[in-house]
């Protein structure tokens, strides 16, 4: 009998640190990662930094996001005057998780009225995307259900204008699994479109240099000045991508159009993984070339193995080479390789 009370006790005992534990665990506060766009600004010389870090662990992530006017450069020496999303064309770039919780506050510190538009999130658009005026903000959650790449750009009429002057960027939702596997390197591209004419003005007899402006009549017969990956052409012939020999290189792209589709290509390489959209069971293998349409994003993989695509340069361009010969090439570096005069893409 007293064995068997005590071990009743024990019993009772565990069940009791069992409920507790459960009611512990229900009770914990949700932790929060908070960034401020107006202060934390990513790199743009000598080029946009398209490293990606991985994710935060915490369940909620804040973002808060200006909208501000900004001169931008769209090419070596070339400025623009820009709308922008933090001072950046693309804007700021996001990563969360499948089932984070994420929330926006958007602040128009721009002297117009501007919108914001998360292709990610499940919401009514006439909640979260309503039109923000000067000195306005508006502030919504939702929580990431929909893995994949996804864009984020300015909604307001004509959208055409507001992409064009560079009101976009990126939002990486990573599956709850992850991606099936593991990436040493990780970068985002965002291929995009300028329309721009000259600026040059003439004042008392001499030229002003001023930024280029907008030419809608270009852009609404598609006819791009520039077409580019992270809001300049050519910056990354003159600042390669930088990997290493047997590393597994995986690249978010992102298209913001606003008209054009990306048709992603690495030149000496195949895409041993292509994930359309963000289940790593519809991952697509050895792929030479994957279509991304204006408005969307896809996930791409390769490995630059030592007896493959090994030490040595590599192009990533559009291959509607139209396109690529108005900026959106680039180029990965594996290893030290010698320069050749060769590469010519």
């Amino acid at each position: 009998m007293r064995t068997r009370n005590v071990i009743n006790t024990i019993l009772a005992t565990a069940a009791s640190g069992a409920v507790l534990a459960m009611l512990t665990a229900a009770r914990r506060e949700p932790t929060v990662d908070r960034i401020d766009f107006g202060k934390v600004v990513r790199a743009t010389a000598p080029a946009f930094d398209a490293r990606l870090a991985p994710a935060s662990n915490a369940d909620v992530k804040e973002f808060r996001i200006p909208i501000k006017d900004a001169t931008i450069e769209i090419a070596k020496g070339v400025t623009y005057q820009g709308w922008t999303f933090g001072g950046t064309v693309p804007g700021p770039i996001l990563r969360v998780r499948q089932g984070d919780l994420v929330r926006v506050t958007v602040v128009n510190e721009s002297p117009m009225p501007h919108s914001i538009d998360f292709h990610a999130a499940r919401i009514p658009a006439n909640v979260a995307y309503r039109m923000i005026l000067p000195k306005d903000s508006i502030s919504f959650e939702f929580t990431a259900k929909d893995p994949g790449a996804f864009m984020v750009h300015c909604g307001t009429p004509p959208v055409t204008m507001h992409l064009m002057q560079g009101m976009y960027f990126p939002i990486i939702v990573d599956p709850r699994g992850g991606w099936g596997t593991k990436a040493d390197k990780e970068f985002v591209l965002v291929q995009s479109e300028f329309y721009a004419k000259a600026g040059d003005t003439a004042t008392a007899g001499r030229t002003m240099v001023v930024p280029m402006q907008p030419d809608w009549q270009a852009a609404m017969k598609k006819d791009a000045s520039h077409v580019v990956f992270n809001g300049r052409a050519f910056q990354y012939k003159d600042t390669p991508l930088k990997v290493d020999v047997g590393d597994r290189v995986r690249m978010f792209v992102v298209n913001a159009g606003p008209s054009f589709d990306s048709d992603f290509h690495i030149v000496g390489a195949i895409f041993d993984r292509v994930y359309p959209d963000g289940d790593p069971n519809h991952a697509l293998t050895d792929v030479q070339t994957y279509m991304v349409p204006a408005g969307g994003g896809a996930v791409f993989e390769t490995v630059f193995d030592k007896n493959g695509s090994g030490e040595g340069l590599y192009a990533f361009v559009t291959h509607s080479f139209a396109d690529a010969e108005k900026g959106a090439v680039g180029i990965i570096q594996v290893g030290t390789p010698k320069q050749f005069a060769t590469m010519v893409h």
